[in-house]
């Protein structure tokens, strides 16, 4: 029987989801991005050639997917048509598998400059965005002056709502001190590459609604992580967007029990971009290790990640806001080199330990984790595909992260190719 599976991030995103959504589509029909914008990036290794995509969902290098960017998703539509000219130069047929929810709100340039403006008006208490502007076109959409990817059909109707937000914008920035957004070149700019995109428009909803009612196989991609969830994150310092598994429902326009099941994925360690809490946070040699062995670095803005040890509370939480029925642990391999190997497995909060993560930012922030120390390996895991294979305190620290956080690491990745990757259990076919 086919199953849908939404997959999520259960950290505070880069997680290394676009790997193992690229390792799943090989079991399903249809890839559907639910939310987020080109603030996502999402690294493709197959072949030793590296693709990192923004927007473009991460079935696309599989021929035979479907692949839908849902009404949830903040679009820019020049990303768009820059990121289909990327894979269509590598010999990806894009085109032909690809469609776009009209529904889905545009980002202008002047959502961006709102975004640069606001943060650097924040100063030492800004959020740490990737200045695109997708937190300001989803104000505008919560606020329902959206222009959407539907209205560049019209160009005299696009124009005329396009005015009225642009005017808007430019009010709010000569308020920060900065420039002006061209109205007219933002017009022209948006509707030659919305020209460029309109035969990807569909009623991605329909669609998908009809590959389920067929029997096929729907997996449902999300962008970021749980922790950076509008909702259950630690607010402020979040996304823009919910990113738990309940939005992938209406954030690509279909029924909640069309989803199957929850599949999360978390790092064997954890990272964290921008501003905000991180009760796990390395300053030390092994946070060093950590970020140069992980390459971490941003794939959309190059941005160097803060490192720490997992934490299995923040885990327990994803898993209960997102209802996870399976996890992928990645990265195990960077693990490597360290020993011992720490696990925040509670907190310790004004001298009560708590189990869970606190609402909001400032709680989070009194908190300092619990450790438990594992010992190490100091063994190459790099390429394994057989959990026997690994070495046995590898074994050890998989299955007291699977213990402390309530959930079973059925696909644990061992480097950034396709293969590099030990299948315990397949959510598709169990």
């Amino acid at each position: 029987m086919a199953k849908n599976i939404a997959v999520i991030g259960a950290q505070w995103g880069d997680e290394g989801k676009g790997k193992l959504v690229d390792l799943l589509t090989a079991h399903c029909d249809a890839v559907a991005r639910f939310q987020g914008g080109h603030n996502a990036g999402h690294t493709l290794v197959t072949g030793g050639r590296k693709t990192v995509l923004h927007l473009v969902p991460s079935g696309i290098l599989r021929e035979h997917v479907v692949c839908v960017i849902g009404n949830g998703v903040a679009l820019s539509v020049g990303a768009l048509c820059a990121e289909i000219t990327m894979l269509e130069a590598q010999g990806v047929a894009v085109r032909e598998r690809l469609r776009v929810s009209g529904g889905c709100p545009l980002i202008l340039p002047s959502h961006a400059a709102l975004d640069k403006a606001r943060e650097r008006a924040l100063g030492g208490r800004a959020i740490g965005t990737t200045h695109l502007g997708i937190g300001p076109a989803y104000e505008d959409k919560a606020a329902r002056r959206a222009v959407r990817f539907e209205d560049t059909a019209d160009a005299a109707h696009f124009s005329a709502a396009l005015g009225e937000q642009v005017k808007f914008h430019n009010f709010l920035l000569a308020h920060y001190g900065a420039g002006a957004v061209d109205f007219a070149r933002t017009r022209d700019e948006i509707l030659r590459a919305a020209d460029d995109a309109a035969p990807l428009m569909a009623d991605c909803g329909a669609l998908l609604d009809a590959l389920i009612r067929a029997g096929k196989s729907v997996l449902f991609e999300g962008a970021q992580g749980a922790m950076l969830d509008l909702d259950h994150g630690t607010y402020p310092f979040v996304t823009s967007s919910n990113t738990t598994a309940a939005c992938a429902a209406a954030g690509s326009g279909v029924g909640p029990t069309a989803i199957d099941g929850v599949f999360g994925i978390t790092k064997a360690y954890a990272t964290r971009v921008g501003g905000g809490p991180f009760p796990t946070e390395l300053h030390n040699e092994a946070g060093r290790l950590l970020a140069e062995r992980g390459a971490e670095f941003g794939a959309t803005t190059g941005r160097p990640r803060r490192c720490g040890w997992l934490d299995a509370a923040a885990l327990r939480r994803a898993r209960q806001v997102n209802g996870m029925t399976s996890a992928g642990l990645t990265k195990l391999d960077v693990l490597d080199a360290l020993d011992p190997v720490l696990l925040c497995t509670a907190y310790r909060r004004r001298g009560e330990v708590v189990e869970l993560p606190p609402a909001g930012a400032h709680a989070l922030a009194e908190c300092e984790p619990v450790f438990e120390e594992l010992p190490g390996w100091k063994t190459s895991t790099a390429g394994l595909t057989a959990f026997d294979k690994l070495p046995a305190n590898a074994r050890r620290y998989v299955e007291r992260v699977e213990e402390a956080a309530g959930l079973s690491m059925d696909i644990i990745s061992t480097g950034a190719e396709r293969g590099q990757t030990i299948v315990r259990r397949n959510p598709f076919l169990t």
